[in-house]
């Protein structure tokens, strides 16, 4: 195979969407907030019992929820988890580009500098746009 040749596949930024899953923006959503988690638990040496106490459920879910299984587990719920970790949760509604075709559901982390990113982002957008903290 020559230099130029890929033996690979660029994503197109959702590996879900990209295998071809329904609702995909939902499963990355998911696994965004898991991951972040994850690395709050990793950050803090927390064992997955420890981790399984802060967040009020057993030790097997923690298991799961860190092998990235993730059926059985809403949104609503991965964001409870992320408030008993003692981390803000924003939802952030805007109208979507007319350039895009439909809309998109996406999580945003990283904290401040990630925030005042997007906040950057949706500035100047129209007066619908809503903030509702979980």
């Amino acid at each position: 195979m020559n230099a130029k040749e890929r033996d690979y596949t660029v994503s197109g930024g959702n590996v879900f969407a990209d295998i071809g899953l329904p609702d995909s923006d939902e499963w990355l959503a998911k696994a965004t907030l898991a991951h972040q988690i994850a690395s709050i638990a990793r950050g803090r040496h927390l064992n997955q019992t420890q981790t399984a106490l802060i967040l009020g459920t057993t030790q097997p879910k923690v298991s799961d929820l860190l092998a990235g299984r993730l059926t059985g587990f809403s949104m609503e719920r991965l964001i409870r988890f992320l408030n008993s970790l003692d981390r803000d949760v924003q939802i952030v509604v805007t109208p979507k580009p007319r350039s895009r075709q439909r809309a998109t559901l996406q999580v945003v982390g990283g904290g401040k500098a990630a925030l005042a990113k997007r906040t950057a982002q949706v500035q100047g957008e129209s007066c619908d746009d809503h903030v509702m903290e979980a």
